[in-house]
């Protein structure tokens, strides 16, 4: 399985290219019934931006990550909180 922080560096390199304030950007990781879930914090102007037209960025983003995660028995979920 793709380590933590190597997802979790993934993510924060292709939001950090998306948001306008990259400094806002957070995300945690931690273990939920054995899935890896990232939570994903980001400045409110920035949400439309990442959810993108019908969902298209936010699914894109999710694929990537599960794709980097492969070959792995575990999940990854990204949960974008408000």
């Amino acid at each position: 399985m793709a380590r933590n922080a190597d997802l979790k560096g993934l993510l924060q390199c292709i939001v950090m290219s998306l948001v306008d304030e990259p400094d806002q950007v957070r995300i945690e990781s931690r273990d939920r019934e054995g899935n890896l879930v990232l939570e994903l914090r980001v400045a409110e102007s920035d949400r439309g931006r990442l959810i993108g037209k019908q969902g298209k960025t936010i699914k894109s983003i999710r694929k990537l990550l599960s794709a980097a995660a492969s070959g792995s028995e575990h999940r990854v979920v990204l949960e974008l909180v408000e």
